[in-house]
């Protein structure tokens, strides 16, 4: 069918990862009438230099070959700090999953009293880098994990909501369980969206999905030529330890681990240490570690999964391919937003702005 009128919404990213966000807005796209909503992209930043090389070599290639996109986004590597906000181009929606580090309960959770936490400021100074009312972006959606409720006491995230606020905007924030939306793993994440408060348009959060997607449909049927697919070496004693852990399981609580296998570690208990993910449920979360038995492990061999496979558990394509040594590439999976995620959010801003009802539920977090 071909549109009469394609409206364009130009996006900006800060903290942009490898593409999680930014493919999954690519993706998204929303008909009403003779009218079709789509995005693209204007200019993305990121502190990580092969972060960006991903984010180039695959969102920006999707939006040529599968979109015609003829623009050049900007491709800014570099510190967010050092960022000349004033001299970036204009946009109608910034998308910031801003650094989670200092908010997440994995970590010294220092929230507003680390390097990290402060970062959202600059989202903030973006949202408000316009003359007049008008030239402010229109919406915005930012990511950060579920402890961002709790950091600094308490107080942090009120703040950060009255700056958005603050800023122009009218805010819908909620707790998502991503399992319940087509992500095959536990990813409990707080999404705030602001629409600008003269558009008088107000985000509506997308109801849950009814069938959730298992660590086992998710892993199933990949190519064996799939990138970034290299297998971790494992030592001796971790196959053998890993041999008496159970689905679901982790090296603290599985029922059959001999003793002489148990880890002799006073203080640290996380959870997720030689935990093999359960091919019956969606996995749990995955993150950028890698050493001291954080890896994710596989049900049924014995092994780490693959970053191909944890990228699958992050709702990427199999084509997309990552820049980096395999180290590198852990953490950029690990620290991006599901692509599923994204396009689902993105879509529901789209509807909000073209007027097309979705299926909605309460926001579960108060402002």
């Amino acid at each position: 069918m071909t549109h009469k009128n394609i409206i364009t919404q130009k996006l900006g990213e800060l903290y942009s990862g490898p593409g999680g966000i930014g493919l999954g807005a690519a993706m998204a796209e929303v008909v009403s009438g003779d009218e079709k909503w789509i995005t693209e992209p204007a200019w993305t930043n990121d502190y990580c230099a092969d972060t960006c090389k991903t984010w180039e070599h695959n969102v920006l290639r999707y939006e040529r070959d599968h979109k015609g996109f003829t623009g050049n986004p900007k491709v800014i590597s570099g510190d967010v700090r050092e960022l000349d906000i004033e001299k970036l181009d204009h946009i109608d929606g910034l998308m910031f999953g801003f650094p989670c580090n200092d908010f997440s309960i994995v970590g010294e959770k220092k929230g507003f009293d680390g390097n990290f936490g402060p970062l959202y400021s600059y989202g903030v100074k973006v949202l408000r880098n316009a003359k007049k009312k008008e030239q402010q972006p229109s919406w915005f959606i930012a990511e950060n994990v579920g402890g961002i409720t709790s950091s600094n006491g308490g107080t942090a995230f009120p703040t950060i909501l009255a700056d958005l606020r603050e800023s122009g905007y009218t805010i819908t924030v909620h707790k998502y369980k991503l399992e319940e939306y087509g992500v095959p793993q536990a990813r409990h994440r707080v999404i705030i969206v602001g629409f600008r408060d003269d558009l008088k348009l107000k985000f509506q959060v997308p109801s849950p999905l009814s069938v959730a997607i298992t660590s086992g449909e998710a892993l199933a049927n990949i190519p064996k030529d799939a990138t970034n697919n290299e297998r971790t070496r494992q030592s001796a004693t971790v196959v053998e330890r890993l041999s008496f852990i159970d689905p679901g399981e982790n090296c603290w609580n599985a029922k059959r681990l001999p003793d002489r296998l148990k880890l002799n570690v006073a203080r640290t208990r996380l959870s997720h240490i030689y935990k093999k993910v359960d091919p019956n449920k969606p996995s749990y979360t995955v993150t950028g570690s890698g050493g001291g038995g954080t890896h994710m492990y596989h049900w049924a061999e014995n092994r780490a999964l693959t970053n191909r496979e944890r990228a699958r558990l992050q709702t990427f394509p199999d084509w997309f391919e990552f820049c980096g040594s395999k180290e590198s590439v852990r953490k950029q999976i690990g620290m991006a937003i599901p692509v599923k995620a994204s396009t689902l959010i993105v879509e529901a801003v789209l509807k909000t702005l073209a007027g097309v009802p979705y299926s909605s539920i309460e926001s579960n977090l108060k402002l």
